[in-house]
């Protein structure tokens, strides 16, 4: 079976902006680098190879596990402005308005994608969460079952997000 880039933006109600279309050109220009099964990186593996790309759109990205490279985003702020409590983001656009997570084996499994819609949440200027799982993975489809989950999420209407959008995209 073939697979190629694959993407979603929930709500399906309305368009891909200018500014999300520009994070997902960075996922295909180098798809063939990324592409599960053909390549089996890991989640840092996949952003190391689109973070150059990335940071040209002016994205801040995360450089390795080392607490000083990673990309800390307030969500608590206490007296004199100290931040309380803050999430880890793959990379945030320079406006903070996009968050992007890349997720590998772990994405629909261990539910790591509603962690991710979670901090988003959180996130008080986040507009956007870009979410990159695998096509395949040990046999299963994430960007597949993934995206049943948020079809249904976004249908339901039970629950509203206080984001403009999520965007799934399947490598």
């Amino acid at each position: 079976m073939e697979y190629q880039l694959v993407y979603q933006l929930f709500p399906r109600s309305f368009g891909i902006t200018d500014e999300v279309r520009a994070v997902i050109s960075c996922f295909e220009k180098n798809y063939e680098q990324i592409k599960s099964p053909d390549n089996n990186l890991s989640s840092d593996g996949v952003l190391r190879v689109i973070s150059d790309d990335l940071e040209m759109l002016n994205f801040k990205v995360e450089k390795s596990k080392a607490s000083i490279d990673k990309i800390k985003v307030p969500v608590l702020f206490s007296i004199n402005n100290k931040i309380d409590k803050f999430f880890d983001a793959d990379a945030v656009s320079a406006d903070g308005k996009i968050v992007i997570e890349v997720e590998a084996g772990r994405a629909y499994r261990n539910n790591q994608f509603l962690k991710d819609i979670f901090q988003a949440c959180m996130m008080p200027n986040v507009e956007y969460l870009v979410i990159a799982v695998r096509n395949h993975y040990h046999n299963s489809d994430d960007f597949k079952s993934i995206f049943q989950f948020l079809e249904t999420l976004y249908i339901s209407g039970r629950l509203q997000l206080p984001l403009k959008g999520i965007v799934l995209i399947g490598y």
